[in-house]
């Protein structure tokens, strides 16, 4: 309820809001999953969340052929595709290993092949290894012009893992040790060639860094993609996180409101009924019949209140179930108030929202009244429209309740939630003592055709 107590109206002042009725905002979401932007981000398939298509979660899977798929499902089968495409494009260095009789050499190249099944376990392992193996075999025969292209693949596989500046140095570093072998140590046998050693080993030597760098590139982009798919996803969840918190508010609101005022006006007939059973029992019929159509309005509105919960926010009506301002004025009087209600300027536009925002203001501030301010004699309502500005004002002449255990009645609630409202349409609402004693609520609410 709003934040007032039984003294003559006037409001609590210790702050107190309840939860789903923040002052101004539905509330900040849950924390969302961490981005994985950091140092690592893993290179092998995962499963994606448990978002259903429609949601405001859902992410398009990514687009894939069959084999493509059938691979992104398998990860042996795609690193035994990788190992065959490494053994291909090392084909140079086998050649030239079994050709010179090299064949612990061979072996080594080999083992390098076979070592990519690795990849996704021991990047960094795997390509720490195979850069030894390749200074190994190069400089132990520094005939061999040929090297295994296991060294791409490693870099590939780590440089998905890290970020771009280590992912170069990585590269650089791995490449070292073949570099200084081509540009030094490389003693080619052919006549041809020897003469033009130095410069043809300059020239392997830049290439390898190249390779190197390329592959190392190939990895940055990939891991861009995976890390922009990453955001993307986070950046879904976190929406519906926030949507489902702003959804929970608003039916936690309009809970409140329903509750709130059926509820006070329901207590306020009962009451008045059992007083006048005895002196009065045609009025005392009469009223009992007006808390029955109460009764049966608040069970209406919370039905629809509820629907939301089991269908889209956006089917289900948002028009006040109990028709309109006059109406709801009028169970105000029946309930004992003496509310006038004064309409000025144009009607209200046709919006059922925008209605609704004023009608619940206008409910919520007679609630109040009625549950918290001691011998009001007048309540005064009054709803002007000026062409996209419409004013609320709902003032009682209360006066002093004696002191009592109900002194701090009220969560916060009432008086938040109707300043919520006033805000979604760029307005503002001021609520307090009013001169001369009582309490005044003053909303001005801003429309604009063109929403």
């Amino acid at each position: 309820m709003a934040p007032l107590t039984p003294t003559g109206g006037a409001p609590r002042t210790d702050g107190a809001s309840p939860v789903g009725a923040p002052e101004t905002s539905p509330g900040p979401a849950p924390a969302p999953s961490p981005v994985p932007v950091g140092p690592r981000v893993v290179s092998g398939p995962h499963p994606a969340p448990a978002e259903q298509p429609g949601s405001a979660a859902y992410v398009p899977p990514v687009r894939r052929g069959r084999i493509r798929q059938y691979l992104y499902e398998h990860p042996v089968a795609m690193d035994g595709v990788v190992v065959l495409a490494s053994s291909i494009l090392s084909i140079g260095a086998f050649i030239e290993t079994a050709g010179g009789a090299h064949w612990w050499q061979f072996a080594l190249v080999v083992v390098e092949q076979l070592a990519l099944m690795l990849r996704r376990k021991a990047p960094w392992a795997l390509l720490g290894g195979i850069a030894v193996a390749d200074a190994l075999f190069l400089f132990a025969t520094p005939s061999l012009g040929s090297t295994s292209a296991a060294i791409l693949f490693a870099l590939y596989a780590v440089a998905v893992q890290i970020r771009t500046g280590w992912s170069v140095l990585a590269a650089v570093v791995a490449s070292l040790p073949v570099t200084l072998y081509f540009a030094f140590a490389y003693r080619p046998t052919e006549t041809l060639i020897e003469h033009n050693g130095p410069f043809i080993g300059l020239v392997a030597s830049v290439s390898v860094l190249l390779s190197n760098l390329v592959a190392v590139g190939v990895g940055i982009v990939v891991r861009g993609n995976r890390v922009h798919q990453a955001e993307i996803r986070a950046w879904a969840m976190r929406r519906a996180q926030f949507a489902s918190v702003q959804e929970r508010n608003r039916i936690a609101r309009e809970m409140h409101d329903v509750v709130a005022h059926s509820l006070t006006v329901m207590v306020a007939l009962s009451d008045g009924a059992a007083r006048a059973l005895d002196r009065d029992p045609e009025t005392a019929r009469a009223v009992l019949g007006e808390l029955s159509s109460t009764g049966r309005a608040a069970l209406t509105d919370m039905r629809r209140v509820l629907g939301v919960l089991r269908a889209d926010a956006g089917t289900a009506t948002r028009e006040p179930a109990l028709g309109g301002l006059q109406t709801l004025v009028d169970g105000f009087r029946a309930a004992g108030l003496a509310v006038i209600l004064t309409q000025e300027g144009e009607s209200l536009p046709d919006d059922a929202a925008f209605r609704l925002a004023v009608y619940r203001i206008i409910q919520e501030s007679l609630t109040n009244v009625l549950r918290y301010a001691r011998g009001v004699g007048r309540v005064e309502v009054l709803v002007a429209r000026d062409g996209g500005t419409v004013r609320v004002r709902v003032e009682n002449d209360g006066g002093t309740a004696p002191e009592g255990p109900d002194a701090h009645l009220g969560t916060g609630g009432g008086i938040a939630g109707m300043r919520e409202r006033a805000a979604i349409f760029g307005g503002v609402l001021n609520a307090g003592p009013r001169p001369g004693g009582g309490w005044r609520v003053d909303a001005e609410l801003h429309w604009n055709e063109g929403d």
